[in-house]
């Protein structure tokens, strides 16, 4: 017998969890008048400032070293890398006008991963010179089938101003990048 889904209308953080399984029969439950407070389901713990939120299931791996990366190199305009996977061989790279396909995550400073296409599980394709600044140099010292962690500071990211709301101001954005194809 297989355990029914509950979906919990008034927790958009359980949204993803509402996903009907197959042979489960969903089930919701009424929010709680506005005099009592609703009641967190018994496993759910609800995030805390100190605590980044647990990743969502196929989420990238949060990388340990964010903040003070080692073994890196940095190139003159301040764009700091290091390669995860090498290329299976050496071959072209892509130009600032190509378009690329790429798999990406990328984090904040403090582990908060702000977009994935990973999690999405569908790689983005895109003229590599419409990013910012930092993407188009980085990625453009790849070559296909490379993987590659990038450090990209807010001068060669969103500036001063960052992209709020997920984006702060002078953010540097980390960023791993696995370049598949170039079109």
């Amino acid at each position: 017998m297989k355990t029914p889904v509950i979906c919990l209308a008034s927790l958009m953080l359980l949204a993803p969890a509402c996903k009907k399984e197959e042979g489960a029969q969903p089930t919701t439950t009424a929010a709680a008048p506005a005099s009592q407070p609703a009641a967190a389901p018994p496993t759910a713990a609800a995030p805390t400032a100190a605590a980044p939120a647990a990743p969502k299931p196929g989420a990238p791996e949060t990388p340990t070293d964010l903040k003070d990366p080692q073994g890196v190199e940095t190139t003159p305009s301040g764009l700091k890398y290091r390669v995860l996977t090498p290329p299976a061989a050496s071959g072209p790279r892509p130009q600032p006008t190509d378009r690329v396909t790429v798999h990406y995550s990328g984090w904040l400073e403090d582990g908060t991963l702000f977009d994935s296409s990973v999690t999405r599980g569908q790689p983005a394709t895109f003229p590599l010179n419409r990013g910012i600044a930092g993407w188009t140099e980085g990625v453009g010292l790849m070559s296909v089938g490379e993987k590659r962690r990038f450090w990209i500071p807010y001068q060669l990211a969103y500036g001063e101003a960052g992209r709020p709301p997920k984006i702060p101001p002078k953010a540097t954005l980390i960023f791993d990048v696995e370049l598949i194809k170039i079109n």
